[in-house]
């Protein structure tokens, strides 16, 4: 009989996560988000798809995905109806072609944010959604990439997150609509209505590299998630935006 061994990272998150009631880690939660508010044309653009993910596997089950972004290697992922590379501002949809548009750690990246949404509320029908997940700036995790330079992202990135060596490296970011209060100013400047504002904590996925980092970073989710008034303090950004 073949026994698989359970590394730390895996029994922490289990004892210390996994065997809370109703627990369901960030991308969980998310993809419940997405999909109680999509529904209507059947499909779905997905704004940054990047390459095969999750996310992109589990959009598809609701719909048809058809991925943006502005890496060419949008076009290996395998849960894609189309792919197309985005090359200037402008999306290659028809207006008011969509009842959802969703991205998963897209804002962040995003340096004209106004310019995102206009397009965004352009190919979403009057009432329809933007789901999107994103950092939050005030994070300790933003916080240090904003002091950072990028190729030390590179270089130390995907080692803490305890990612695989094969994972992508991490795309430059600017922070420009990664706050409560920035969401709902570019929002309301380009045509949505903030339906939902969430923000959540969740395992610390920088604590596992190492058991050093683990626990103070453990206590800081606990801290933060203790109150709502510490909320504006955790890692991710929950939207549902409407348009008008």
């Amino acid at each position: 009989m073949t026994h698989t061994v359970e590394s730390w990272q895996q029994r922490y998150r289990r004892i210390f996560y996994e065997s809370k009631p109703g627990w369901i880690d960030g991308t969980e939660e998310f993809h419940r988000l997405c999909a109680s508010n999509i529904g209507g044309s059947g499909k779905i653009p997905e704004l940054g798809a990047g390459p095969s993910n999750a996310t992109s596997r589990f959009l598809a089950t609701l719909g048809e995905v058809h991925g943006l972004d502005p890496d060419p290697l949008v076009r290996e992922n395998d849960a894609l109806a189309t792919a197309a590379i985005l090359e200037d501002a402008y999306f290659p949809f028809a207006d008011a072609s969509f009842d959802a548009c969703v991205s998963n750690y897209v804002i962040e990246h995003v340096s004209d944010p106004a310019a995102h949404l206009r397009e965004v509320a352009r190919v979403l029908r009057p009432g329809g959604t933007y789901v999107f997940r994103t950092p939050n700036q005030f994070h300790y995790v933003a916080l240090a990439a904003r002091v950072t330079p990028h190729w030390f992202h590179v270089l130390v990135a995907n080692r803490l997150r305890n990612e695989l060596a094969q994972a992508h490296d991490p795309y430059p970011t600017v922070y420009r609509c990664n706050s409560r209060i920035a969401v709902k100013r570019f929002a309301q400047a380009s045509g949505f209505e903030v339906a939902e504002l969430r923000m959540i904590e969740k395992e610390p996925s920088y604590g596992m590299a190492s058991r050093i980092l683990f626990f103070p970073l453990l206590a800081y989710e606990r801290l933060v998630n203790a109150t709502s008034a510490a909320a504006g303090f955790r890692a991710n950004i929950l939207a549902i935006l409407a348009r008008r």
